[in-house]
């Protein structure tokens, strides 16, 4: 609005961050908060992008992948990023595929069943079904089992403390893996090599979170209730009104919840807080926090807090959180 005396660059070099005055090739780039130098490189699921002169250049990766999670009290994170609760005491189709019209046979389809675990009424999610023709892997009180077989399909099981992940090859199809915390939190990654419609809780993945409630009927739902509603895997369940919010129902846990889940809010989280918005995580965390009042009320925040930290490792920041007084691994 007026004119200062100051500095200025000579004609052909730019302030940087530091104030120096350098040439365009020396130019940082920002991303997240976080200025990165030149040649400097970040990496998303579909893309590989560059720091030159200033501007990130990016280049998509020939295999993209993407992430659904679902995880705590009904909180779900579809394929291309739409976020939403559910609260149904029913089994839900997460992810499956044959979903178009034209080609409705099914190569892959995975399901959750919902229990009540909490007085307030919130559900969590206890049981993962996953079908793949006629072999089948059921994920259930801290383990799985698999029955039958199907000779087109390979797959790997790995184990660590936390942790079961299955690597699932469908040849010509989707490369999978799939992480469950042997409790409530579950991730769906998938790489395909197709444009198969995929359908489900999960959303479509087409890149578009805007139509991500689309129903079994292939009509985008006007809310995420009759959206859930209708992935129901038995239509005799009933169907879910309302989300619950166990913080009003559960007012003196409020407290505890909020001043436990501040992990995520602290400098313990720093690092992170500039590549992954913390408040949604955060938010679940009180959630799930208030939620779980009969039994378990640490692991449901521990779970919670879990989530950010995996969403910080998938950004290539990774979290030493856990003490053997705070989220000790078991």
């Amino acid at each position: 609005t007026k004119c200062e005396s100051g500095c200025v660059c000579a004609d052909g070099l730019y302030e940087n961050l530091d104030g120096r005055c350098v040439p365009a090739e020396e130019c940082p780039c920002e991303y997240g908060g976080l200025a990165y130098g030149r040649g400097e490189q970040i990496q998303t699921e579909c893309e590989i992008c560059t720091c030159t002169k200033g501007k990130w250049k990016c280049v998509q990766k020939t295999r993209c992948s993407s992430t659904c999670n679902l995880y705590g009290e009904g909180h779900i994170t579809t394929f291309d990023g739409q976020r939403f609760v559910f609260d149904g005491n029913c089994e839900y189709i997460l992810a499956m595929d044959g979903c178009s019209v034209n080609r409705p046979i099914s190569s892959f389809k995975i399901v959750t069943e919902n229990v009540i675990c909490g007085k307030s009424g919130v559900t969590c999610s206890r049981s993962i079904s996953i079908y793949l023709g006629n072999l089948t892997i059921i994920l259930r009180d801290e383990t799985f089992a698999i029955s039958g077989e199907n000779p087109g399909i390979r797959y790997k099981v790995k184990k660590n403390a936390l942790h079961l992940m299955f690597d699932i090859i469908i040849p010509g199809k989707y490369n999978m893996t799939l992480i469950w915390n042997k409790h409530m939190n579950f991730f769906i990654k998938i790489s395909r090599e197709t444009q198969e419609t995929i359908c489900g809780l999960c959303g479509n993945y087409n890149g578009n979170m805007k139509d991500d409630f689309e129903t079994r009927s292939k009509y985008v739902a006007s809310n995420e209730l009759e959206f859930v509603n209708s992935w129901k895997e038995n239509p005799l369940c009933g169907d879910v009104y309302f989300v619950v919010d166990p913080c009003s129902k559960n007012p003196y846990r409020k407290a505890w919840a909020e001043k436990t889940c501040s992990i995520i809010n602290s400098h313990v989280f720093s690092a992170c807080h500039n590549k992954v918005n913390r408040m949604p995580y955060y938010e679940a965390c009180v959630r799930d926090s208030c939620g779980c009042d009969i039994g378990g009320d640490c692991q449901c925040m521990c779970d919670a807090i879990a989530v950010y930290a995996m969403a910080c490792l998938e950004k290539g920041i990774c979290i030493d959180w856990r003490t053997p007084e705070f989220c000790r691994e078991f």
